[in-house]
């Protein structure tokens, strides 16, 4: 069974969000998906360096990447929790993600083509993790 997990830069400052955060975050380590917060004090070129040394395949959540509903992106998830290998999903720092080329041909998911705060968009996809995991077990969570 392949394992998710979500790497933040930073700790979310805005309690609101971090509440929000942790209410999902919580209810997605009962499916094995797991969150990661790597320190705000390291810098975008340092958080790359990070992630380039997973094991697994790394995901950038990245307003320019590829677009999916809902029930398409738990389709996506579904097959990750049944393969064997990790998959991690990456929040950038608040400046956005370094230019750099050793990440250029990373895949890249976009949670919408709009730009959003790292705080929010990290709360927007701990959210859409859930509801896919809801999805897939069919219950009455997701009201499509």
């Amino acid at each position: 069974m392949g394992r998710i997990t979500v790497h933040l830069h930073g700790k979310t400052k805005d309690r609101a969000m971090a509440a929000m955060f942790e209410t999902y975050a919580k209810r997605l380590e009962q499916r094995s998906i797991r969150c990661l917060m790597h320190p705000n004090k390291m810098d975008g070129a340092a958080y790359v360096e990070v992630l380039l040394q997973l094991k697994g395949e790394v995901i950038l959540m990245d307003e320019g990447g590829v677009l999916e509903d809902s029930v398409l992106f738990s389709k996506r998830v579904e097959r990750w929790m049944l393969s064997t290998g990790d998959i991690h999903l990456a929040i950038g720092p608040a400046e956005g993600w370094p230019n750099d080329d050793r990440i250029a041909s990373l895949a890249r998911i976009s949670l919408s083509p709009m730009t959003f705060p790292h705080e929010l968009a990290s709360v927007i996809l701990v959210e859409q993790l859930y509801r896919s995991t809801e999805i897939s077990r069919g219950s009455q969570y997701h009201k499509a």
